[in-house]
């Protein structure tokens, strides 16, 4: 199994780049943060507090999470349910947040995570702990970063295309607090890996972020992955 392990904090273009990889590869896209979401998503119909590790542990421990091929791309699947669009809402990102800080909550997601990993050949894996955690053994690890301002500006245009319109304001801050928990939380927290690769992309495009780091990954890998 080969793994390629990218990192960065919210709104850095991860998941993008993560999928355009996955798709030049023929690699698996595990979507670490989609995983987050959905345990969160069913938290919330559950009823389940962010607040009470030891209810969000045992429910993470039992869900049922699966990426199947479908219209648009990758599907995320919660108990046989697409939720692909339902656990893409600034409310149910906020609570994943949340719920992430717990140890209980982020050991079971990790053995989840590697689970999905080792029915793979390739793996393209994002996240915020994927370099350092999930996946140290990964072959290729890059740490992908933008200014929270560029970051809060991507973050925009994303829910203004799904029709959400948020002030600029807010979501500068909303990405200031995210960065805040990740990097200050006790288990796993945000950090760059001794062997990552930085790529700060500000004022790139997602097609320029795509062509550098391909670039590099077609260079540690030979060109046949």
């Amino acid at each position: 199994m080969t793994v390629i392990a990218i990192d960065g904090p919210a709104g850095s273009g991860k998941s993008t780049l993560a999928k355009s990889l996955a798709q030049a590869l023929g690699f698996v896209f595990l979507d670490t943060g989609a995983m987050y979401r959905a345990l969160a998503l069913a938290a919330q119909r559950a009823g389940v507090a962010p607040n009470d590790e030891a209810r969000l542990t045992e429910l993470a421990q039992q869900i049922r999470i699966e990426f199947v091929a479908g219209e648009g791309g990758q599907r995320v699947l919660l108990e046989g349910e697409d939720v692909s669009n339902a656990i893409r809402t600034p409310e149910i990102s906020a609570l994943a947040s949340r719920i992430s800080v717990h140890s209980g909550v982020r050991r079971a997601m990790v053995a989840l995570q590697r689970a999905i990993a080792q029915q793979a050949r390739g793996v393209v894996a994002e996240g915020r702990d994927t370099t350092t955690v999930v996946f140290p053994e990964a072959i290729i690890k890059i740490y992908l970063d933008a200014s929270p301002e560029e970051r809060a500006r991507r973050r925009q245009h994303q829910l203004q295309q799904q029709g959400i319109n948020e002030p600029y304001e807010k979501v500068l801050q909303e990405i200031l607090e995210r960065d805040a928990r990740d990097t200050s939380r006790p288990d796993s927290p945000l950090r760059i890996a001794p062997d990552a690769i930085v790529v700060r992309n500000d004022g790139w495009t997602k097609e320029q972020t795509f062509a550098h780091v391909l670039a590099l990954c077609q260079a540690r890998l030979g060109h046949s992955p």
